[in-house]
């Protein structure tokens, strides 16, 4: 792959990560920082739960890329197709290449729709619809509001997602529009949780337990959906519980679907990727970000190895520790900077009310909000996640200022 240009800093990705890594770095007085972003637009995805709901508009989620790319950072409107980080080079889909003398990796996630048979040609019609794609969260109300009576189904699939809360979070907000209009008592709902517990820090567990009771949700834990029989509207559903390997059929009328998730395929399949991971992420410290084998080379937000919740959140306190320990190393020096592991999931419970699971490494409680309790549900928190993250992310998260 000859070299066409090459940059001091290369960022693959403009998302959340990427813009945030940027900006971070153009504060800091680096002068030679390209990003590389094929999209002409730039999504907020935590409010797709809300456009899903009905809660929120999808046009409030989606601002042109060119507003948020930072001021003298380079734009390389291309994808990236693969690596060579022997030689520091990045093969874009065009057949140019890049080089770089330092790299930050941080593509976002692959949507793996294969891997559920049948899911990817009924979605968004025969009551099929998913918040995970943009074009399909304003579908997923359409079908809440006009159902009436019937089984709902909400999935959630093992490993590794973007948002892990977001697969309950639609079917509490869906139960809570369906009881305000009377008719939640002629609609079974079930949730399909690949995990033994609601949530993995028992804190936040037993709260959604009580949530769950309170819609009547029929949760079966360590259960996924493994295929769909869209003409005869039925999921297949495997349980996971130990020592089982039983399957079998559930019909819905509507049903909200979640992927499988991986590293995109270019990662997966190239030198970056863990290899002892299926799911291909960049193998880095899960402290420092840095990679374990190519010392120029960071990664972080959903495409890195490090074992958090992969949030937003963790975004934002992973973004300031790759750049302290980018520019440690450019000068010659260790990273010192930590990343703790932290990430929040905001929990909406409710179509006003909100429980906001923060925690780390340890997958325990780690709040960060001074004198609330954040470890029940609250109608401030519901702002928060409404009003005060949105303004928080597009003024000051992908700024570089928080």
């Amino acid at each position: 792959m000859p070299d066409i240009t090459r940059h001091r800093i290369l960022v693959v990705g403009g998302g959340t990560a990427g813009i945030s890594v940027a900006a971070r770095l153009a504060n800091a007085g680096e002068r030679d920082v390209a990003v590389i972003e094929p999209s002409e637009v730039h999504y907020y995805q935590p409010l797709w739960t809300l456009v899903g709901a009905g809660c929120a508009k999808v046009e409030q989620t989606v601002r042109p890329e060119l507003s948020v790319m930072p001021k003298g950072v380079t734009w390389i409107k291309d994808r990236a197709v693969e690596v060579e980080p022997e030689s520091n080079v990045v093969g874009l889909e065009s057949g140019r290449s890049v080089g770089y003398d330092f790299l930050v990796v941080c593509p976002g996630i692959a949507l793996d729709w294969d891997r559920l048979p049948g899911a990817a040609e009924t979605l968004g019609a025969n009551g099929v619809s998913s918040n995970y794609q943009v074009d399909l969260a304003p579908k997923t109300w359409e079908m809440i509001k006009g159902m009436r009576r019937g089984t709902a189904v909400f999935t959630m699939p093992s490993g590794p997602i973007k948002c892990a809360g977001a697969p309950q979070k639609i079917a509490y907000l869906a139960c809570d529009w369906w009881r305000k209009q009377g008719v939640l008592s002629d609609i079974k709902v079930v949730l399909l949780l690949p995990t033994p517990a609601m949530f993995g820090v028992p804190e936040f567990s037993r709260v959604l337990d009580g949530v769950a009771a309170r819609y009547g949700i029929d949760v079966r834990l360590c259960h996924e959906a493994v295929e769909v029989h869209p003409e005869a509207k039925e999921i297949v559903v495997a349980d996971r519980s130990e020592g089982s390997d039983h399957k079998f059929t559930l019909g819905y009328d509507f049903a909200h679907l979640v992927p499988p998730q991986s590293a995109p395929a270019w990662i997966k399949r190239g030198p970056l990727a863990d290899a002892a991971n299926p799911a291909g992420y960049v193998e880095i410290d899960k402290n420092t970000m840095r990679h374990m084998r190519y010392p120029n080379v960071f990664s972080l937000g959903d495409a890195g190895s490090s074992p958090n919740s992969k949030t937003g959140a963790a975004v934002r306190k992973q973004a300031p520790v790759v750049v302290d320990n980018l520019r440690a190393v450019m000068a010659g020096k260790d990273p010192k900077a930590s990343y703790d592991g932290y990430a929040s999931c905001p929990l909406t419970t409710s179509r006003n009310k909100m429980l906001l699971a923060e925690f780390d490494y340890t997958m325990k409680p780690h709040p960060t909000i001074p004198l609330i309790n954040t470890k029940k549900e609250r109608y401030d928190m519901w702002l928060l996640k409404r009003y005060g993250l949105p303004f928080l992310y597009w003024n000051l998260m992908i700024k570089g200022k928080v």
